[in-house]
């Protein structure tokens, strides 16, 4: 295919017949609190989503013979059970499609950390295909062939940091404050239906209004900036436990399970605290984030981890990857739809 490139999409001369590089962003769970089940075995939750600059990259071509390819699915996931096929198809269906399209994804984000790679895969592939066969679905529309891929798939659709209750499809806007985090991979995957079938998950959680968090988050700025552009601490804020780092609304209901039952996500997150950072799992892990003020405290958290694992040379067997993130307060690609 010929045409100009410019960032995100490829003009054959008319028609857009390419979107590359397209971003698929992580996200992190702020706190998560399990309040409660259906009667259909679903949880039902309270979280706060944010999205980091943590990305797959994916790219998209039009083809004029209907099939859907996903070019690299992860290993062991057959074509047809992958999340961006079964988005691509969805789409397709809802909208009567005839073209087809050839998909490459770029993986970084980790498999089984809870940073909801594939649903933000998935969302990215109903955002960018609504673009590429030009189906002009609105958010809303997008939002409803979201939910059935995914209980994570909506809030990337949704594209901006979010209260999330239900099963999380209910989404309410969430405003964030500029933070930064280290994020650390352990060297094990979690498979969260494992986590949520527990006989030991709590499932009682107090439920509690958008608004006592939103409060909380401004009546923790000034604490949780502490140190910020002074010098005076550079590894971050000091929290009442004499942790560093930012300290941290409520509780990830799902970490004791994990923790229990995984013994080297377990010795993770006892080496962060040994090291002095107060860190929080997200999601169904097995990944842990320690937020900060700013992106220079994060990459000290950072270097200070590395050190130690240098020091200890046990990092295959502790921790797999770090990374340092800014957290996004809009979706990347939020406005490509209305």
């Amino acid at each position: 295919m010929s045409g100009k490139e410019v960032f995100g999409l490829r003009d054959g001369g008319g028609a857009e017949d390419a979107l590359l590089d397209v971003p698929a962003p992580a996200k992190i769970n702020l706190f998560l609190h399990v309040v409660g089940r259906r009667a259909d075995g679903y949880h039902l939750l309270q979280t706060a989503f944010r999205f980091v600059d943590l990305c797959d990259r994916l790219d998209f071509a039009l083809r004029d013979d209907g099939r859907i390819v996903c070019e690299n699915t992860l290993p062991g996931v057959a074509p047809e059970n992958d999340l961006i096929f079964r988005a691509a198809t969805a789409l397709r269906e809802a909208c009567g499609v005839r073209q087809g399209a050839s998909i490459r994804c770029r993986k970084t984000i980790p498999a089984g950390g809870g940073l909801g790679g594939g649903s933000s895969d998935a969302a990215t592939t109903l955002i960018a295909l609504n673009r590429l066969w030009r189906t002009g679905l609105t958010r809303d529309q997008l939002l409803r062939l979201a939910l059935p891929l995914g209980a994570d798939v909506p809030i990337f659709v949704f594209g901006r940091p979010a209260f999330a209750e239900g099963i999380g499809e209910r989404l309410s806007a969430l405003p964030m404050l500029e933070r930064a985090y280290v994020i650390i991979k352990p060297a094990a995957a979690i498979a969260t239906a494992s986590v949520f079938s527990h006989p030991d998950l709590t499932r009682n959680s107090p439920s509690f209004i958008m608004s006592v968090f939103a409060d909380w988050l401004m009546a923790n700025k000034a604490a949780n900036d502490f140190g910020e552009g002074s010098g005076e601490n550079p590894s971050g804020s000091i929290c009442s436990d004499g942790k560093i780092g930012c300290a941290y609304f409520g509780r990830n209901d799902l970490e004791p399970v994990v923790l229990a039952e995984n013994p080297g996500v377990r010795r993770v997150r006892l080496f962060l605290g040994q090291l002095g950072f107060q860190s929080r799992m997200t999601g169904s892990g097995a990944c842990f984030f320690v937020e900060f003020a700013t992106l220079a405290q994060a990459r000290m958290c950072q270097q200070k981890i590395a050190a130690k694992i240098a020091e200890t040379g046990k990092r295959d067997a502790l921790i797999e990857n770090t990374w340092v993130c800014q957290g996004l307060n809009d979706h990347p690609l939020r406005y490509w739809i209305d």
